[in-house]
C-alpha cells in the first residue's frame, strides 16, 4: 500500500491488504454489541489530537445536493472508470481472508462439506480466487456493481463455471434471487464494499443478502472504521455527510462506527456475534512513515427460524 503519494490521497480505496507491507503493528479492541448498546464516537478507540478534532469540527460545508444527485446517478460509470484505469492491478490478491475469517473455515460442520460463499463486491476477483485455489470444497457465487469487474473475474483464468457464478448486481435494488436460489448460502462476504453505498441504501444491500443467507448463515465483515487515515486526510469540499465522503475520482467512501454498524444488521434482523475496532499502523519504509488505520471487523448471523 502506497498511500502517500499526493496524487493518490483520494484514490480508491484505502485498502488494508497485510501482505502488501512487511512491517505493521496491530491490536484489537473488542466492542461486545447488542441492540441496546450506546456509545459515542468520542469513545472510537482511536484517540484523535486537538487538531483533528478542530479539523473535523470545522469541515461543516457539504458537497451541493446537485452534485450528490449526479454522484448517485454515476457511481456505476465512476466505478467502472476506476476499473478501467487499474484493470486488475491496484489489489494485492487477498491470501489473508482465512487468516483474518477463520470463520470460512469454521462454518463447516464436517470437513468435507461443501460451501456456498457469496461475494458480495468481488471486484476483479482478489479475494474470489485465492479462497477458490486454498479450499476446492467451495461453490463461490461472486458479484459486483461494475460491469467492467466482473468481465475481468471472468477472463481471468483460474475462473471455472463449475465452482463460480460471477454476475453483476446492484446491491441495492437488484434482487439476488434472480441468480441465487432463497437460503442457500452458507457465508457472504461483504469486505470494504458497504462503505461505498449510500448511507440512505445500505439497509437495502442488507436486506438483499438476507434472502439468500441458510438460517444460522453468517455475514463476515471488514470495512473502513471512523478516524481511519483515509478519513482523516480527505480536505474541505469532499465532505458530503456524517462520516461519508467523495474521492477526486467520484467514488465515494463511508466510514464506521462500531454502534451504527451493530444498528444497521440488527434492523434488518441479524444478530451481531462479533464486531471489533482492528487498529493498525501501515508502515512505508521508502518514505518513512507510518499513519494510523481504523477498520471495523464483524460477524453477523441470520437468526435461525422459530428462535
Amino acid at each position: 500500500m502506497t498511500d502517500t503519494k499526493e496524487a493518490s490521497k483520494e484514490a480508491p480505496p484505502y485498502e488494508d491488504n497485510p501482505q502488501s507491507h512487511e512491517s505493521h503493528n496491530s491490536s484489537k479492541v473488542t466492542s461486545t454489541v447488542t441492540p441496546a448498546t450506546s456509545k459515542s464516537a468520542a469513545l472510537c478507540p482511536r484517540v484523535l489530537m486537538p487538531e483533528q478534532l478542530e479539523k473535523l469540527h470545522n469541515d461543516a460545508v457539504l458537497v451541493s445536493d446537485f452534485k450528490q444527485l449526479k454522484l448517485e446517478k454515476e457511481a456505476q460509470k465512476n466505478w467502472d472508470l476506476f476499473y478501467k484505469r487499474n484493470s486488475t492491478n491496484f489489489f494485492k490478491d487477498r491470501h489473508w481472508t482465512t487468516r483474518e475469517f477463520e470463520e470460512l473455515k469454521a462454518c463447516r460442520q464436517f470437513e468435507a462439506q461443501k460451501l456456498v460463499l457469496l461475494e458480495a463486491g468481488c471486484g476483479v476477483g482478489n479475494c474470489l480466487f485465492p479462497l477458490l485455489e486454498e479450499d476446492l470444497n467451495l461453490f463461490v457465487y461472486a458479484c459486483d456493481f461494475s460491469p467492467r469487474a466482473v468481465d475481468f473475474v471472468k477472463q481471468n483464468p483460474l475462473y471455472n463455471a463449475k465452482q463460480c457464478k460471477a454476475f453483476q448486481c446492484d446491491l441495492t435494488k437488484d434482487d439476488l434471487l434472480e441468480n441465487i436460489p432463497s437460503e442457500s448460502v452458507d457465508v457472504v462476504t461483504l469486505i470494504f464494499v458497504l462503505s461505498a453505498v449510500h448511507p440512505d441504501k445500505m439497509h437495502l444491500l442488507l436486506e438483499n443478502i438476507y434472502k439468500v443467507l441458510k438460517p444460522g448463515g453468517c455475514v463476515l465483515f471488514r470495512d473502513y472504521g471512523l478516524y481511519d487515515h483515509a478519513m482523516m486526510r480527505f480536505k474541505t469540499g469532499n465532505k458530503l455527510g456524517d462520516n461519508f465522503y467523495v474521492r477526486q475520482d467520484g467514488t465515494r467512501s463511508f466510514f464506521f462506527s462500531d454502534d451504527y454498524l451493530a444498528q444497521l444488521f440488527t434492523r434488518a434482523g441479524y444478530e451481531v456475534l462479533v464486531n471489533e475496532y482492528v487498529l493498525r499502523k501501515t508502515v512505508n519504509k521508502k518514505e518513512g512513515l507510518s499513519v494510523p488505520r481504523v477498520f471495523l471487523q464483524s460477524k453477523f448471523k441470520k437468526v435461525m427460524t422459530g428462535t
